[in-house]
Parts: C-alpha cells; sequence; structure tokens
C-alpha cells in the first residue's frame, strides 16, 4: 500500500477558482506523489466562502494532472485543520490504509498539521512544502507564521481532549 498524501485546504476565490496557496498545495502533493505510482491522494477542506468545496476543487487539479479517481479520496468536510485531520483519520481507517501519510501544505502550516496527525494516531511525515509566491510581502509572510503560535498548542490540546474522550 502506497503513501496517503494529505493535502490541507485554502481558500477558492470567488469564480470557483482556486487561491494560488491552494493550487501551490496541489502542485507540491503531485511533485512528491511522482516519485510514488501508488500514492493515495486526500485533499481536504469543505466549503469555504465561495463554492465549490476546497477538496472538489483540488481533487479536479489532480485529475486534470492525470491523477486516476480511484487514486483521489476527497474530505469535503473539514471547516478547519483540527476538523480536517479528524475527518481524513476517519476517512483513512475506514478505507484500511496502513501505510505512511504524507502533509502537504504551505511551509508555515507544515508543523501544526504533521503533529496533528500524529496525535490522531497516524504516522505522519512532510512533503516538501512549496515555494511561497515572490511578491508575498514579508509582512504577510510573518502573518502567516506568527498565527501558528497560539494555533499549534490550541489544537494540539484540542485533539488530545478529543482523544481521551473517545470523541476523535
Amino acid at each position: 500500500m502506497g503513501p496517503a498524501i494529505v493535502i490541507f485546504g485554502a481558500a477558492v476565490r470567488p469564480d470557483g477558482q482556486p487561491s494560488g496557496a491552494l493550487r501551490r498545495r496541489v502542485e507540491a502533493a503531485l511533485t512528491f506523489g511522482a516519485r510514488h505510482p501508488d500514492a493515495l491522494y486526500v485533499p481536504t477542506g469543505g466549503l469555504g466562502d465561495h463554492p465549490p468545496a476546497e477538496a472538489e476543487v483540488m481533487a479536479a487539479l489532480l485529475r486534470a494532472a492525470g491523477v486516476a479517481d480511484l487514486r483521489i479520496l476527497a474530505e469535503t468536510s473539514g471547516t478547519d485543520t483540527v476538523s480536517s485531520v479528524r475527518a481524513v483519520r476517519r476517512l483513512l481507517l475506514a478505507a484500511g490504509h496502513r501505510g505512511p501519510v504524507f502533509a502537504a501544505t504551505s511551509a508555515y502550516h507544515v508543523p501544526r498539521c504533521v503533529l496533528l496527525l500524529r496525535l490522531a494516531g497516524l504516522p505522519a511525515r512532510a512533503c516538501k512544502p512549496p515555494p511561497g509566491p515572490a511578491a508575498t510581502r514579508r509582512r504577510k509572510r510573518w502573518y502567516w507564521r506568527l498565527r501558528e503560535i497560539p494555533a499549534v498548542p490550541w489544537d494540539a490540546a484540542l485533539l488530545l481532549w478529543l482523544r481521551a474522550t473517545g470523541r476523535l
């Protein structure tokens, strides 16, 4: 059984097209998956501000890149990182997946995603994150990095509580 590559969601634009971050995350997953012909792609993310669901947009990008439908297991209910991890865990267990799990997401988001997947009992590691856009201002990059500081312990504590209470 090949690895599962979990692609964490990002915004969908008002016209239904992928944001740059969403597109780059899929590209990172495809680059990693090129070395694993039996990889299972798990795009995750529900309906955000604009339809369709993030996972549906990513699945379409995967198909357009030549990934077969049977290698795509879309998770369309996640509304944040914790709910996505919980849903991915349920999907992979139901599918009988026993292989490694890799997180494909933006560089600032990798530590939180890998940690949460591991706390959920999945043997997670990171895909090489996609390069950020060259035009991103330094201030905006720091905004995304700094918001992870409270998010990591908060989400980890929440997931541990969910696990301890049998709600994972």
